[in-house]
């Protein structure tokens, strides 16, 4: 049994094992940078995975706000595997990818 890490970051561990590299629990990719809390928007092969939020703008000219919609791929462990429409947390790492700067390291219930 592989010893899991700390990541330096409050999350739940998750309880399955994998043996994918740019795990942060299992493997030896590095967290930095920026955390979001996003819903899961599709789950791709190879592990990728698309993660939206909802951002309220506003802008002054009109005194009104505006509703505005942010998308980030990310990693998707095998050992935290999550489904469409899950909430996660999400945490920048170094580029996995050309479009991947993000992994997903938890599912919030």
């Amino acid at each position: 049994m592989k010893k899991q890490k700390n990541i330096g970051i409050e999350a739940k561990v998750p309880k399955k094992e994998c043996t994918d590299k740019n795990c942060p629990y299992h493997g030896t990719i590095k967290l930095r940078g920026r955390a979001f809390t996003g819903t899961l928007v599709s789950k791709d092969t190879h592990n990728s995975a698309v993660v939206g939020w909802d951002r309220i703008v506003k802008i002054p000219k009109y005194e009104r706000t505006e509703n505005r919609k942010s998308k980030v791929s990310v990693h998707n462990p095998s050992c935290i595997d999550a489904q469409k429409g899950d909430v996660v947390k999400i945490v920048e790492t170094k580029p996995i990818s050309k479009t991947k700067k993000f992994v997903i390291i938890e599912k919030i219930e």
